[in-house]
């Protein structure tokens, strides 16, 4: 890989854009190729509105944006083979066959989650969610995030019940239950509960219940600030920048 990686910031105006520029600033090894947002502005790297019209070379591009601009996105990272960092959230199931497609020619990396701590999380509850809920324990999901956060549940929220699932495996057919005020009655041994709540500043919390008989089990991960999530970013950016096509995910830096 080159010693110096060049990353165009999809989404720089952003919160977590920012936080981005932010490390990469500070990090050796890293140079900001370019800025796209759609209220860009003047800045210490060349910015456009639009993706398509970035002339400049990188090594790779992190999408801190929204889900709206992944067509364009994938567009200009199958043209270029540029490699395609995706942070964003909340993709329907035809974005992501967009996906799917556009990694058969460059590599891409998406997660739900950029934090180190949440995805070994994940890697716990693969581990331990079916022993717990074959021993009885029902499982129950709360995230916790800031009042401007557009999509409920969270990704993550729906990462982490897709890990219980897996950790369970057959036969049971566990459902996500989001909220209970449409539910009468008592709760069903085949429920995931998914809880939202969203206000303030708060940068992301996500909680995994487990409640049995007279003890409950926790899971917790907490971000104190969106630096967490720049920093798990730009090491996936480091990582993708030299792989052939293909969909990874923040797992794969593990290895």
């Amino acid at each position: 890989m080159k010693e110096n990686t060049k990353v165009i910031v999809h989404g720089y105006t952003g919160k977590l854009g920012a936080a981005i520029c932010r490390a990469i600033s500070a990090r050796d090894g890293f140079e900001i190729a370019a800025g796209v947002a759609v209220d860009a502005a003047a800045a210490a790297f060349p910015t456009c509105a639009d993706i398509a019209d970035c002339g400049v070379k990188a090594d790779v591009v992190i999408d801190a944006s929204s889900p709206g601009a992944l067509g364009g996105l994938l567009k200009f990272a199958a043209a270029r083979g540029v490699p395609l960092v995706i942070c964003t959230t909340g993709h329907s199931e035809e974005d992501m066959r967009g996906i799917e497609r556009a990694a058969e020619t460059v590599a891409i990396l998406k997660s739900a989650n950029m934090s180190y701590g949440v995805n070994l999380l994940i890697n716990l509850l693969e581990r331990y969610a079916g022993p717990l809920y074959r021993a009885g324990f029902d499982v129950e999901i709360i995230e916790k995030h800031h009042n401007q956060k557009a999509d409920a549940p969270s990704g993550t929220a729906l990462v982490l019940a897709d890990a219980v699932r897996s950790s369970v495996g057959d036969p049971a057919p566990l459902e996500n239950v989001y909220g209970r005020s449409a539910h009468s009655g008592r709760r069903g041994r085949v429920e995931i509960g998914v809880h939202a709540v969203r206000g303030g500043t708060i940068n992301g919390e996500h909680t995994v219940l487990f409640a049995g008989r007279d003890e409950v089990i926790e899971f917790s991960h907490s971000a104190a600030s969106k630096d967490v999530f720049a920093a798990g970013a730009i090491n996936a950016a480091r990582f993708l920048a030299d792989k052939p096509a293909g969909l990874y995910s923040m797992r794969d830096l593990f290895v």
